[in-house]
């Protein structure tokens, strides 16, 4: 290794950098040391901050987690009003089937027809009629129908 390009073509030593040097006060500030009542002081601030923000944050979760029950409960309880409201209809409509049902039965209109003074027909009400070949029919008082007529 050629560790002679770092020398500028000289190959003394300066022993005086190696040398103890005095120390000059005149342009030099000194601070005061801080202390360490300080120091603790401030990490208590830090630390009674920290505890205060995850507090906040604890809260917020909480007051956010009661909000949104609230918001359930109550889209829950319109359901289950709905759903109420859902089977009363439902009922209602079966009774409403059930009193057309017995408006409608036969036993109701053959009650309605005898008060209206009908009544079942019989074999005296039937008229028969024969048809020939001829297109002539007889009646039953004997006269005779043709289609020609």
């Amino acid at each position: 290794m050629n560790n002679l390009k770092y020398y500028n073509d000289s190959l003394a030593y300066d022993f005086d950098m190696f040398s103890p040097q005095k120390k000059s006060e005149d342009n030099i500030v000194k601070l005061p040391k801080p202390k360490k009542k300080a120091k603790a002081a401030a990490k208590q601030v830090s630390v009674t901050l920290s505890a205060l923000l995850v507090f906040g944050f604890i809260l917020a979760a909480l007051c956010g987690n009661i909000f949104l029950r609230l918001k359930t409960n109550e889209l829950n309880s319109k359901i289950n009003e709905t759903k109420a409201e859902i089977e009363q209809l439902k009922s209602e409509k079966t009774a409403l089937e059930v009193e057309i049902e017995r408006k409608l039965s036969y036993s109701n209109i053959e009650l309605e027809a005898t008060e209206l003074g009908m009544r079942k027909k019989d074999k005296s009400q039937v008229k028969y009629i024969k048809v020939n070949e001829k297109n002539t029919a007889a009646k039953s008082d004997g006269n005779t129908v043709n289609s020609n007529d």
